[in-house]
């Protein structure tokens, strides 16, 4: 913890840290700080049980004021005087969503929503202890774990910010450490997987097809609607499904070409009519399908293999696609990667949309899923 003598020209000469933030602790009046920023805003703060408290930014408010608001604040921590505002968990996450939702991509939203969802609180915001959210996370495997964790210390580090809470009950907690995945499925692991899926059937199993078939991202799938399913174009003489750029995790638009296999696994799911999800969650129209953990529960003990994840195909779809000689910026294309082979001044110069070449990759894997499955 650096500590220095704290004056207004002091505070303006501080230098800006090439990368990240770095504090700076007042020598005289204990856990009052300044944290300045990479891009060089410097913000008064206060340290709190392992927290920081945003006082306010130096220039709107001088070391005076700054350092009198501190003082302010920590005669009330010790006095116990400190109430938030009275906001329920319910009502809080809802705002915290439409904040977010003016400045994230949706499926950044919708991920946020479904974790904090699963959580589970009802009751008053400022009543959820360390202890309560421990409960709501022991139990979830690692990478869950990891994800639920991710979007509550976002959210309760807003509710922090916007003074709702005071403690906030993240704090402490930290990732599992996960080791890179490298699982890719054997031919008759990949066979097994699919035959599971087709005895599970309804929208999972149509779901796993997608993925064994077209290498997308899960939530990608989970979230296709009628209208991103493309009939042959001049762009295109297949069927092709368009991705969003609101949808995919690059934020670019993805466009590729899709097999008869593919198309058939998908027309139980296009409605003749309405457009919205094909793979809404049950009794919820508006929300994709999020029945992950229960659903791959059921298909693992169906396909008996190995463990391994939904993430697994798209792995097993590129490396497989590889393996028979298609040419990585083709896989890359399939697959929505904006790095690697084509990067730098040739990605800026390469517009070519390989279309054809997808196309007859495409091909390629759905012939060997037909002669796997035969």
């Amino acid at each position: 913890m650096t500590k220095i003598a704290f004056s207004d020209t002091k505070l303006r000469s501080l230098p800006t840290p090439t990368q990240g933030q770095v504090a700076f602790w007042d020598d005289k009046l204990p856990s009052f700080g300044i944290r300045v920023s990479q891009g060089g805003t410097k913000t008064f703060v206060l340290k709190r049980n392992n927290s920081l408290i945003t006082v306010g930014k130096f220039g709107i408010l001088s070391l005076a004021e700054a350092r009198s608001e501190a003082k302010r604040l920590l005669a009330e921590f010790t006095l116990g005087k400190v109430r938030p505002p009275s906001i329920g968990f319910l009502a809080a996450v809802e705002e915290f969503l439409d904040e977010k939702a003016a400045r994230r991509r949706p499926i950044t939203v919708a991920d946020h929503k479904r974790h904090l969802g699963l959580l589970g609180f009802k009751g008053p915001l400022a009543d959820i202890s360390q202890a309560d959210l421990s409960r709501k996370l022991k139990t979830l495997p690692r990478s869950e774990f990891n994800h639920r964790l991710s979007c509550a210390k976002t959210f309760f580090t807003w509710a922090q910010k916007k003074r709702y809470i005071t403690d906030n009950p993240t704090s402490g907690f930290t990732p599992h450490t996960i080791a890179s995945r490298s699982r890719v499925l054997t031919d008759e692991e990949l066979k097994a997987v699919w035959i599971a899926a087709e005895q599970i059937g309804g929208h999972f199993g149509t779901i796993v097809k997608l993925l064994i078939l077209t290498g997308m991202r899960r939530g990608e799938c989970a979230a296709l609607r009628k209208e991103y399913v493309v009939e042959p174009t001049e762009e295109s003489e297949h069927p092709c499904i368009r991705l969003p750029s609101t949808l995919t995790k690059n934020g670019r638009e993805h466009l590729f070409p899709i097999g008869p296999l593919a198309m058939s696994a998908l027309a139980s799911a296009l409605p003749k009519e309405d457009t919205g999800l094909l793979f809404p969650a049950r009794g919820k129209p508006r929300t994709s399908f999020n029945s992950w953990s229960k659903c791959k529960a059921t298909l693992d003990k169906l396909a008996s293999i190995a463990p391994w994840t939904l993430h697994d195909l798209r792995r097993t779809f590129a490396t497989d696609l590889a393996q028979m000689g298609v040419a990585p910026h083709v896989v890359e294309r399939l697959i929505n990667h904006v790095t690697g082979t084509i990067s730098g001044v040739s990605a800026i110069y390469n517009r070519a949309t390989y279309m054809k070449e997808m196309a007859d990759a495409v091909q390629l894997w759905e012939n060997k899923l037909v002669s796997l499955l035969s």
